[in-house]
C-alpha cells in the first residue's frame, strides 16, 4: 500500500452559517487526517466545527467530532492521537462556521 503524503486539501474557506466537505474516501482508498488547522482570518470571533460523516450520513450533532472557539486573527490546529480514518467509499470529512467565517486545512495521507 503505498501513501501520498502531505496536505490533504487547500485551504477551503467557510462562510459563516455553512458547512463544506473538505475531502472524501473515494474507491475505498482510506484517508488518514493528522491535523486540521482552522484559523479566523476577520475581526470577528467564530466557532469552528468539524464532522466525520459516514457514507449516506449528514452533517449534524451526531456526526460532529469538535466544535472550537476561534478568536478573530487566531489559527487553532486540532490534532488528534490517531488520526481519523475515511475508510469506505463516500466517507468525509466536513467542516463548518458558525458567526463568521474560518479558513481550514487538513494534512494527513492517503492511499494512492
Amino acid at each position: 500500500m503505498a501513501l501520498e503524503r502531505g496536505k490533504l486539501s487547500n485551504v477551503v474557506q467557510v462562510a459563516a452559517g455553512t458547512t463544506s466537505s473538505i475531502i472524501a474516501c473515494a474507491s475505498s482508498k482510506k484517508v488518514y487526517i493528522k491535523s486540521i488547522i482552522c484559523h479566523q482570518p476577520t475581526t470577528n470571533n467564530a466557532t469552528a466545527h468539524v464532522y466525520f460523516v459516514p457514507n449516506g450520513g449528514a452533517v449534524g450533532e451526531s456526526t460532529r467530532l469538535f466544535d472550537v472557539d476561534v478568536n478573530a486573527g487566531e489559527t487553532v490546529l486540532l490534532e488528534p492521537s490517531y488520526p481519523l480514518v475515511l475508510d469506505t467509499t463516500g466517507d468525509s470529512l466536513q467542516v463548518g462556521a458558525g458567526t463568521s467565517t474560518i479558513n481550514f486545512l487538513i494534512t494527513g495521507d492517503k492511499e494512492s
